[in-house]
């Protein structure tokens, strides 16, 4: 660097000579220009650059000029100078622009970073809210399913429930048909006959008692015809006894006695092969329907009918009377049909299947489905 510098001094120095001595006129252009290119590319600062420019000023310029002739080449070695340190001073000034641009750029990144922080902060505590509320979802959805099962749970033990009080139902009838059947009836037979055999001894001269015995044998044979009815309502022991059929026929012939409804049954002798429980399913249906038909359809006529098909029980209850909205009714809150949820819950016990079909005006028909084979799960109907 140090011989760099002293050979650049000498050329500074030369110029600046041939310059200063030079004729005003003769001189083309100062190579100034040239040497502060020539010092800007070996590493001169501009102070080294002065100090180099005073001292080939001070070898040029002597004492023994004249002061005008001195001040004239000092203002030409100024000019000299000045576009000597030109291009080192663009150099600087084009540096310290981009000093300030990038002290700005800096300070720019400087406030980026900082909202970079900021929003990096928001976003971690962003993430944790969105993991909480995701943790409280999961939660909230396991405790909803827990609610979910439980309520099926409960579903399934009320329609358990349900059953065991339809089963309960029919032994408490069963029992009770055959206490009014082997006791009751059996009671009032026996007074009867007493009664009779009263009236013969009474025969020669007491017509009053005659009288009396024979009111009371009618108020007797009432009772036992009413027992009878109300232990056949109960529970028929023809069902039990000799089956299905024979016992639709009983019921079907007080049912016409009562209330004058003409109904008619056609059924196969294959469908006493159905158990016992969907024996009493099938005679229950059919008696709430024809029940429903006296009560609410105003008909004439109904007919049951019953078959077997594809290995199932099919059976049909129609009446023409004057029908219903069927979806309405069965779908409403409060329905006062509750016989029809009966009718529903006793076939879904046996795996069967139950529809209405109704409309205003055009009758009822009740459409009941089981399978022979056995499918549910559930105690026995007795």
């Amino acid at each position: 660097m140090k011989r760099k510098l002293t050979g650049f001094s000498r050329r500074y120095n030369a110029a600046l000579r041939k310059h200063l001595t030079q004729p005003r006129r003769q001189a083309g252009p100062p190579p100034a220009s040239g040497l502060g290119r020539q010092a800007m590319t070996i590493g001169i600062k501009t102070l080294d650059l002065a100090r180099i420019h005073e001292q080939a000023l001070t070898s040029v310029v002597v004492p023994s000029y004249s002061p005008g002739i001195r001040d004239e080449m000092v203002r030409r070695a100024g000019t000299f100078f000045a576009e000597a340190i030109t291009p080192i001073e663009k150099t600087h000034r084009t540096a310290r622009d981009a000093n300030v641009h990038l002290n700005q750029v800096v300070q720019t990144l400087s406030q980026r970073s900082v909202e970079l922080t900021a929003a990096n902060r928001q976003l971690k505590q962003e993430i944790l809210r969105r993991k909480s509320a995701e943790e409280s979802l999961r939660k909230s959805e396991q405790h909803y399913t827990q609610l979910l099962e439980q309520s099926r749970y409960m579903q399934e033990q009320l329609r358990l429930l349900s059953r065991q009080l339809l089963l309960a139902q029919e032994e408490e009838r069963k029992k009770i048909s055959r206490e009014l059947h082997d006791v009751i009836a059996q009671t009032l037979t026996s007074i009867n006959v007493q009664l009779a055999t009263l009236k013969k001894e009474a025969a020669i001269d007491a017509r009053g008692l005659e009288r009396n015995i024979a009111r009371t044998q009618k108020l007797v044979e009432k009772s036992v015809n009413v027992v009878h009815r109300f232990a056949r309502e109960l529970r028929p022991t023809v069902l039990d006894d000799l089956g299905l059929i024979p016992a639709l026929h009983t019921f079907m012939k007080s049912f016409r006695e009562e209330t004058g409804i003409r109904v008619s049954l056609s059924a196969p002798a294959a469908v006493e092969q159905v158990n016992g429980d969907k024996r009493v399913v099938l005679y229950r249906v059919a008696q709430e329907a024809l029940t429903n038909v006296a009560r609410h359809a105003q008909a004439s006529h109904a007919q049951v009918k019953i078959q077997k098909r594809d290995g199932d029980i099919c059976m049909k209850i129609k009446d023409d009377g004057k029908g219903f909205e069927g979806e309405r009714v069965l779908h409403r809150k409060r329905s006062k049909r509750l016989g029809l949820i009966g009718m529903r819950e006793r076939l879904e016990m046996v795996g069967g299947t139950f529809s209405v079909i109704s409309a205003p005006g055009k009758g009822t028909t009740v459409l009941v489905r089981i399978p022979l084979m056995n499918k549910h799960i559930g105690g026995e109907l007795h």
